[in-house]
């Protein structure tokens, strides 16, 4: 919800927190702004709940699964990889 310059929950403000961290480019969508991402996403993509993070076209997850994938170590390389191809 929001964008990366000014996200508009908590829950989003952490990804961005953490891509920026990351240091590898990156965009966001705001479900908020009445385009219908709202609500068609979730049926898209079978994840109820915002933000969804998705690399390369593939779900990553929510707020939860990449926060506990970048304390493990585990986001990084996905991201990284995906920036060479």
């Amino acid at each position: 919800k929001g964008t990366k310059d000014m996200p508009q929950c908590g829950f989003s403000a952490q990804v961005v927190d953490i891509f920026s961290r990351l240091g590898v480019p990156f965009e966001t969508r705001d479900v908020l702004d009445g385009s219908g991402l709202r609500e068609n996403l979730p049926r898209y993509s079978n994840w109820p709940t915002f933000p969804q993070v998705f690399v390369n076209a593939e779900l990553i997850g929510g707020c939860d699964i990449v926060t506990e994938m970048h304390e493990k170590g585990e986001l990084q390389p996905i991201v990284e990889n995906a920036v060479k191809s």
